[in-house]
């Protein structure tokens, strides 16, 4: 991951450091790649977070890039990457666009993790088309809306229901889905192409920030589902899983943790620019220039500090989840437990950092610095919506009931 201040060549030693990549190496092919990406969607960030329109041309962007297909296999035609060059590239994205990281993450959500569909043939279907098509894959919100409901009509069903904070569906091409059958109550996992008329997509995103994340509401009204479209199942509700199949949520927090700290290190670097650029000594300082007073410099050096202190700790999170995955079916319940113990820790220090980090980059610029064309405000806004996804707070109880009580955390839609 690159860091915010000049290091010296990996070691290659050490529990988390692994070889030095080579210049040819894919993971770093593919982060050139998201540098180009990023440095396109700069020049004209804050003026698309204002304009708050979806990001047709932004997923555009990322589809000719490449990156919709980087955890596909490479013999199905997509960049054969894994998680962590994943995560690194949302990090990447999000130091100049929380908003199209996010869009990006939750896409990846449906790729490597865990198959598209049961069938492995129907998975390779679906990547190999994701790939010949350049599909962006949205999904259906929260999982505190009652579910999606599907009825049988012969040899298909009818899809009803309406979802929130559908990240990604206003945007798609395809849109993964959980279903309940109206009749069985079994929970069915589908694919919905969104063309149909009944898929309603509404430009109902005006949030406090992630603006451009096209986090709406996405509503299906009687809309056809073939048995080719029903991919899967999922257990009933209550059910125990065997713990690597519970995985899934703390590798999406790694993932959120990731987002935060890109964006946080995305407005301390503007912040830097600005200061460079554009700030004025204070009248009382006696000195010719922002950069030198001690004031800013000392407050840069905490905040910098507490970055790098929270990227340490949540490549150990990075590093967690992909040990935890490769366990596979010999992982135990108390493995899981400190695996997500961790992820916690990691959740709350990014969290806590992120907010403080995008909030005190004023005292760096100066009042001037809070005019909209600066859109220095963005970092914060972003911030500030998505840690919101699931309180913090929780968390900390998680850690400290983990701590004290050696409580292993039971997990759920957000542990």
């Amino acid at each position: 991951m690159p860091s915010l201040l000049p290091t010296a060549p990996p070691s290659g030693t050490g529990p988390l450091a692994g070889p030095r990549p080579s210049d040819d190496d894919p993971a770093r092919h593919w982060l050139r790649i998201t540098r180009r990406v990023a440095t396109e969607l700069a020049t004209d960030a804050a003026a698309r977070d204002h304009a708050n329109q979806p990001p047709f041309a932004e997923v555009k962007l990322l589809r000719e890039a490449g990156l919709l297909t980087l955890l596909i296999a490479t013999d199905r035609g997509g960049g054969g990457q894994s998680w962590p060059t994943a995560y690194a590239v949302v990090r990447e994205l999000a130091r100049v666009d929380g908003s199209i990281a996010q869009l990006l993450g939750y896409h990846y959500w449906k790729f490597g993790r865990r198959p598209l569909a049961d069938d492995p043939e129907v998975t390779e279907r679906l990547e190999r088309e994701t790939v010949t098509h350049g599909w962006f894959w949205g999904g259906t919100g929260t999982p505190l809306d009652a579910d999606l409901e599907v009825r049988p009509d012969g040899a298909g069903y009818w899809l009803n229901g309406r979802k929130t904070f559908a990240t990604g569906a206003r945007v798609a091409d395809r849109i993964a889905a959980f279903a309940t059958h109206a009749e069985s109550g079994e929970r069915l996992r589908i694919v919905v192409d969104p063309r149909w008329p009944g898929v309603v997509r509404p430009d109902d995103w005006d949030s406090l920030g992630q603006r451009l994340s096209a986090s709406g509401s996405v509503e299906f009204r009687d809309v056809p589902i073939t048995a080719q479209d029903v991919v899967g199942t999922l257990p009933p509700k209550g059910v125990d899983l065997p713990p690597h199949q519970t995985l899934t949520i703390p590798s999406n927090q790694v993932l959120f943790q990731n987002l935060y700290l890109g964006v946080a290190e995305g407005a301390l670097l503007a912040a830097r620019d600005y200061t460079r650029t554009r700030s004025r000594a204070w009248t009382n300082s006696g000195l010719d220039s922002a950069t030198e007073d001690p004031y800013v410099l000392a407050t840069y050096g905490e905040l910098v500090a507490r970055l790098q202190a929270a990227s340490a700790l949540v490549d150990q999170a990075v590093a967690a989840i992909e040990w935890a995955h490769a366990r596979g079916g010999d992982l135990t319940a108390r493995e899981r437990g400190e695996v997500a113990a961790l992820i916690s820790a990691g959740k709350i220090v990014s969290t806590r950092v992120a907010l403080d980090a995008t909030a005190r980059v004023f005292d760096l610029t100066g009042a001037r610095s809070t005019a909209r064309l600066v859109g220095l405000d963005r970092f914060w806004r972003d911030v500030r919506t998505h840690t919101l996804h699931d309180p913090v707070a929780y968390k900390q109880r998680e850690l400290g009931d983990f701590f004290l009580n050696d409580a292993v955390v039971t997990p759920t839609a957000y542990s």
